[in-house]
């Protein structure tokens, strides 16, 4: 049972984005939104990502999401990363290092689980020419992690 869940406050806004990430996840769900007033727009809503719920309010302008908090995706192959990359940076903000802004504001790192399996390597050398190649990117791309740690 999920004991602690994510309360994202979002600039009148909510529904947008709980729609924006239902149609980007394959497996994520709205489960219920407040209206205020039956007609009214959503007030706050409950949605869950990958397993993982998620509650919003439409809280207004006064208080915006930085990169102090992020969520991380640990992806399973380079096609799930693209996709998630391309999808999530549509009037977003791409950052270094696997990091992006989605046009809401809110911080993500879209990682290959590559990534941490290849700098958990025993051999520091390998794992830092795996962290110097990271550091180079933008997207993350496995390949030249791979190659960055086979030629090390």
């Amino acid at each position: 049972m999920q004991t602690i869940t994510p309360f994202l406050w979002f600039d009148n806004n909510l529904e947008e984005a709980i729609n924006f990430y239902a149609a980007t996840f394959k497996d994520a769900k709205i489960t219920n939104i407040s209206r205020q007033g039956p007609e009214g727009p959503a007030f706050f809503a409950n949605f869950e990502i990958q397993g993982q719920e998620f509650m919003g309010l439409n809280g207004g302008p006064m208080y915006k999401f930085t990169e102090a908090v992020s969520f991380f995706i640990s992806c399973d192959t380079q096609e799930e990363v693209d996709y998630l990359w391309e999808q999530l940076t549509v009037g977003g903000e791409i950052q270094q290092c696997g990091w992006l802004k989605d046009k809401f504001g809110l911080s993500w790192q879209v990682i290959p689980k590559l990534l941490m399996t290849l700098m958990s390597d025993g051999n520091p050398a390998k794992a830092q020419a795996v962290m110097g190649a990271m550091m180079q990117m933008k997207k993350i791309e496995s390949s030249v992690l791979q190659a960055a740690y086979d030629g090390a």
